[in-house]
């Protein structure tokens, strides 16, 4: 028999774990415990014991405590955000095979779990398709004011200066779009603007020069493509490099007006420059998803900022991405117990060597 930690909260909760585990491995004595945290309705970060924010792992969601208490005598656990931090590592000697439900193990110490020869997986590509759908609605929506004249019009007021000239929304078709990255959200934005009538433009050194020509877009430099995007959304994955890649320097390249999204990552672009230009008009609209501090302190400059459009990192919550997370997280749990390759891990170096 072996006993499973279905680890889940209000997004993947603990029964969308079992049930795809159970149907993964139909002939398996499987028991089950479960854990359910509140992420995402509270922030990230319950402090630990330790007083670090739960052990120093990062986007966690609930405490040391309650994963050592629900684990007792799993030798697998799958999770969306629970913390599995170097303690609780260190006090779950049975603890054999973690399974993350995100496109990173960002709440477990991968530190820890490779040095107790713990295999970790995580589920690339999991919101892939909501996430380049969402972009696409704030590109949209800030390019057209949908969400500015909703909000007007609640307020009782008829934006019919939206018809003058100077106050008119673009279009997709005929804009050059740049996107900044260019892997499984990347490409789908590009797939979707192109529809539209849109020219691509991308920005992304790791980028493949014959799959971006099938493609039908545009590979430059990031300077060549901020002087030549109306729109320009960000798809990068967050390194010490692409920290503050876009920031006050290059921003200026933008054309008057520009149309600036950001539903990747918090960390990719530097904020502070932003109100003022919203207000000098280089930037015409800016639509965002994550943010630099999340949720956004109360006085943040660009929560009375004209044309911004703001959602609370909202980009991957969609009912298939939970069930998808899930099925591909319980997959990689039924290879582990049927003893055969993995295919999304962390620490690949524990393999030959994993608990037993």
């Amino acid at each position: 028999m072996t006993t499973v930690l279905a680890a889940g909260d209000d997004f993947i909760a603990p029964d969308l774990f079992s049930a795809a585990l159970s149907g993964s491995l139909p002939s398996a004595g499987l028991r089950f415990r479960t854990l359910r945290t509140r992420w995402p309705n509270e922030p990230f970060g319950p402090v630990g014991a330790d007083g670090r924010g739960n052990g120093g792992v990062k986007e966690a969601s609930g405490t040391e405590e309650q994963v050592l208490e629900a684990l007792g005598d799993a030798s697998v656990a799958l999770t969306q955000m629970a913390p599995f931090t170097a303690r609780v590592i260190r006090e779950s000697p049975g603890l054999k095979f973690i399974g993350v439900a995100r496109g990173g193990p960002v709440n477990v110490d991968l530190a820890a779990a490779t040095a107790a020869g713990i295999p970790v997986t995580f589920t690339p590509g999991r919101n892939a398709a909501a996430a380049a759908e969402f972009a696409v609605g704030l590109i949209l929506a800030a390019m057209r004011r949908i969400t500015h004249a909703d909000a007007a019009l609640k307020e009782g007021v008829w934006r019919g200066d939206y018809y003058a000239y100077e106050n008119a929304g673009l279009e997709l078709d005929g804009a050059t779009v740049g996107l900044v990255g260019y892997g499984a959200i990347g490409s789908i934005v590009a797939r979707v603007l192109r529809a539209f009538g849109a020219h691509v433009l991308v920005s992304d050194p790791y980028a493949d020069p014959a799959r971006a020509d099938a493609d039908g877009v545009e590979l430059t430099a990031l300077e060549d493509l901020l002087r030549r995007s109306s729109v320009v959304s960000l798809h990068a994955r967050v390194t010490p490099e692409t920290r503050h890649l876009l920031n006050a320097g290059n921003l200026a390249l933008l054309p008057e007006g520009a149309v600036l999204v950001n539903s990747a990552r918090g960390e990719l672009l530097d904020y502070a420059p932003l109100p003022g230009l919203l207000e000098s008009g280089r930037l015409g609209a800016l639509a965002l998803d994550v943010y630099d501090i999340e949720p956004p302190p109360a006085d943040w400059p660009l929560h009375k900022a004209p044309n911004v459009i703001t959602t609370p990192h909202l980009a991957g919550a969609t009912r298939r991405t939970a069930d998808r997370a899930a099925l591909i997280t319980a997959g990689e749990a039924a290879r582990f117990l049927r003893g055969e390759p993995l295919r999304h891990v962390a620490n690949p170096e524990v393999l030959s060597g994993s608990r037993s």
